[in-house]
Parts: C-alpha cells; sequence; structure tokens
C-alpha cells in the first residue's frame, strides 16, 4: 500500500490540481498520472445544474463513441424466432427468448446489454426486479427495444452508450480506456459532451454545465474547463 501511495504521489504531482484543462490536455494527463498495471477505464463526470426529480429536467441520451469504449460487450438479445437469425449475423453472443427469460429469473444476468423488441417487452418486464437494479433493462429511448435488432446489437457491439442524470445531477461515463491514445480519448470525450450540451432542458435556470472531471480507475480527478467546449 506504501508503494502505491509513493506511486500516486508522484503522479499526482504531474499536474496541476486546481487548474481547469481543455479535453485534450486532460486526455494526456490521465494517461501520465495513471499507475496501475491493468487497462484502466477512463471516465467522465459531469456536474448539471438541473433538478433530475423534476421530469422535464431529466438528461439521457445515447451516444456512439467514434473509438469504442475499449471494452469486449456480452450482448443478449431477446427476440422471436424469425429474428435470431439477424441478431446472430449481428453478432449477440446469446440468442432466444423463454429459455433466457427463465434464466434471467433464476438470476443469471452474465451480460453488458439486453436487446429485444416490442412485442417481447410483456415477458422481459417481468424481470424488472433481477434487471432494472443492474441497469440491464430494454428501452425504447436507449434503442434496445426495437425491431432493427440487427442495427441495435451492432450499435451495442460498436460503442454506443446511454448516459443519464443521476439523484444528484451527476452523469457518470465511460469512454474508453487508458491504452487509448490520447487523440482517441479526447475524440470519445467530446462526443460525449457535445450530446450532453445539446441535451440541456429548456426548463434548466443558471449555469447548465457546472464541473467535469476526468479521470482513471484508482487515477485523481482532472478538471476540465467547460468553456473549452461548451
Amino acid at each position: 500500500m506504501a508503494t502505491l501511495t509513493k506511486k500516486r504521489k508522484v503522479a499526482d504531482a504531474k499536474f496541476d490540481t486546481n487548474k481547469a484543462h481543455t479535453v485534450a490536455e486532460a486526455s494526456k494527463v490521465v494517461k501520465e498520472i495513471t499507475t496501475t498495471k491493468f487497462d484502466a477505464s477512463v471516465d467522465i463526470a459531469i456536474r448539471l445544474g438541473v433538478d433530475p426529480r423534476k421530469a422535464n429536467q431529466m438528461v439521457r441520451g445515447t451516444v456512439t463513441l467514434p473509438h469504442g469504449t475499449g471494452k469486449v460487450l456480452r450482448v443478449l438479445a431477446i427476440v422471436t424466432p424469425d429474428k435470431e437469425a439477424e441478431a446472430k449475423a449481428a453478432g449477440a453472443d446469446f440468442v432466444g427468448l423463454d429459455e433466457y427469460i427463465e434464466k434471467i429469473k433464476n438470476g443469471w444476468t452474465d451480460v453488458d446489454v439486453i436487446i429485444t423488441m416490442p412485442s417481447v417487452m410483456g415477458k422481459v418486464g417481468a424481470l424488472g426486479r433481477v434487471l432494472g437494479p443492474r441497469g440491464l433493462m430494454p428501452n425504447p429511448k436507449t434503442g434496445t427495444v426495437t425491431m432493427d435488432i440487427g442495427k441495435a446489437v451492432t450499435d451495442a457491439k460498436g460503442g454506443k452508450i446511454d448516459f443519464k442524470v443521476d439523484k444528484a445531477g451527476i452523469i457518470h461515463t465511460g469512454i474508453g480506456r487508458v491504452s487509448f491514445d490520447a487523440q482517441k480519448l479526447t475524440e470519445n470525450a467530446l462526443e460525449v459532451l457535445n450530446a450532453i450540451v445539446k441535451l440541456k432542458p429548456s426548463s434548466a435556470r443558471g449555469t447548465y454545465v457546472k464541473s467535469v472531471y476526468m479521470s482513471s480507475t484508482m487515477s485523481a480527478g482532472i478538471q476540465i474547463d467547460p468553456k473549452t467546449f461548451n
């Protein structure tokens, strides 16, 4: 533990914690200060000036990262037999209907994304207690309840992510891995940030983007100046 603390001190000394950086600067710094031996994920946390308790100030959306997430996602397509071939051709890891409904009822959730179709949502909706807390419930707003199963699977595999403001008014999402070069991290981060800026609710008053921090697993947070992208 002492070694890690020493490494952390050396890493943190490489940047000014009080300075607000551009997205490009933060992307370089996060690579310099990450000391983990594994390929850590890189995340951004955006504090918004909204009240998530009000329905007209809920900020949520989807975005496809230009360079993907760096994570291999396991996709389950819960579809009728006529859609199975389409799901498999698009790269779904698990495809089926009643057998997977039963597995999930028994506690199986070894997937990252679940895609289904409107006609099957009655069965999938009944799994809310299992899927809801794990963030796995399909939703038409995120494109995971659709008749275009092939596109939904391709999108999920290709780096499509969904984000949602939490009760504290913060959106927290991954934008890649430390092994990505700084340019790719920058482009992924800007894709998310610009999407959030476009989703500003008309009822939101005052400063919309209050603060933005980029960090990797176990690294310090690097402050980003909202004026540099807003």
